[in-house]
């Protein structure tokens, strides 16, 4: 079995060989079995990373969203069936393309449209605009049409996203295959119409404030810029350079900085505390945000074999996917020493998590870097974290 000391090692060896900073938590029932730091927050002044270093969670923040969502699902305020059109009526009458053996392709009506489901498992038919892919290229240059005049105004709030997406045709028939992208954005939206609110308002009031997530959020608040890790990128000589991501200029308060939803910022500790609840049947520290059995369906996979092949390659081998989450269906397919059905999500700059009900385990692992090679860290950290267990 493995120990804090090697878990130690690891992360030492990780600054070591390149990486800036990072930052490291797992805990089980309540109590924590690891917590860890190294590197800096910023190489030119040399601020080490800490318990108080905020992190870019980029795609990460697809956890507390679709966290949320089975949260007012369960709470009878949609149902899984339910057509998006019912919170966005510019969605009733949705089109797809449809290919001919010639190269060719027509635009026709969906058989059916799409629904809430559909978006809790990136099956609506639509990617992201910087998500180029061959087969969905006029999907593509569709998006780019419609958004076109949103990135000349040069700011937007997410509901003038969604409304001029609805002009673009689906990739394919809703629920047929396996895509990331616009789904998640079509999510934050159902939230912001269910509640009423804006969607970081609605995460503060059912997430972050019962969990005393303090530190979690959309927009900049106190000293919460003067924390956050600076990016890096790595270079092909190795050399590690500030990076710039408009994720950062997206958390400036102020209406002239949206442009749709703001992905969350985060600390290690603080994004321990929801992993923690979701390992735990839905409670954290007495508080029941969820019911267990919301949270059994949320890690079921819900993809065909043919979608699984659509979702796996060598970081996802051994998942599948449920509601918004990757799901662990073979371990022996995945080389993974956790649990099945143990769960969880990925950022973009090296943000990762998973919740393991098994075990009530739940391990974080923050870094941002660009590429993020979480091909090469998360897999050791997961390793080593299991490793823990009596």
């Amino acid at each position: 079995m493995s120990n804090v000391t090697d878990i130690d090692c690891l992360l030492r060896s990780f600054v070591e060989k390149g990486l800036s900073g990072c930052g490291l938590e797992i805990k089980q029932r309540g109590i924590t079995l690891y917590e860890g730091y190294f590197g800096c927050s910023d190489i030119t002044s040399g601020k080490k990373v800490s318990k108080a270093s905020v992190f870019r969670q980029a795609s990460l923040s697809k956890l507390p969203l679709y966290t949320v969502l089975m949260m007012l699902y369960e709470r009878g305020k949609f149902l899984l069936t339910d057509p998006v059109s019912d919170y966005f009526p510019e969605w009733k009458d949705s089109k797809r393309i449809v290919r001919h053996p010639d190269g060719s392709f027509t635009i026709q009506p969906t058989l059916r449209p799409i629904n809430i489901s559909d978006l809790l498992t990136m099956r609506c038919g639509l990617p992201y605009c910087n998500f180029p892919s061959g087969s969905e290229e006029p999907v593509l240059k569709a998006m780019e049409k419609c958004m076109k005049p949103l990135w000349e105004k040069g700011h937007y709030t997410l509901r003038e996203h969604i409304a001029v997406m609805a002009e673009v045709p689906l990739a394919f028939e809703p629920g047929e295959h396996w895509l990331y992208g616009f789904s998640s954005e079509l999510a934050a939206g159902v939230v912001e119409a269910v509640c009423g609110k804006a969607i970081e308002d609605a995460f503060r009031e059912l997430l972050f404030e019962p969990l005393d997530m303090n530190d979690t959020g959309a927009h900049y608040f106190g000293d919460i810029q003067e924390r956050m890790v600076t990016l890096y990128q790595r270079t092909e000589e190795g050399e590690l350079i500030p990076a710039v991501t408009p994720f950062d200029e997206k958390h400036i308060p102020g209406p002239e900085h949206q442009c749709g939803w703001a992905r969350l910022f985060s600390t290690v500790n603080d994004y321990s505390k929801m992993a923690q609840m979701l390992a735990n049947g839905g409670e954290y520290k007495g508080k029941r945000l969820m019911g267990r059995k919301t949270i059994d369906l949320m890690r079921t996979n819900v993809l065909s074999q043919e979608q699984l092949k659509e979702f796996s390659n060598g970081y996802n081998a051994g998942y599948g996917y449920g509601y918004g989450v990757r799901t662990l269906l073979n371990q022996g397919a995945g080389h993974h020493n956790g649990s099945l059905q143990a769960f969880g999500w990925t950022g973009g700059f090296g943000t990762w998590c998973e919740a393991d009900p098994e075990e009530g385990l739940s391990i974080v692992y923050m870094h941002n870097l660009i590429p993020s090679k979480e091909e090469y860290y998360h897999p050791r950290i997961r390793a080593a974290a299991y490793g823990l267990l009596r």
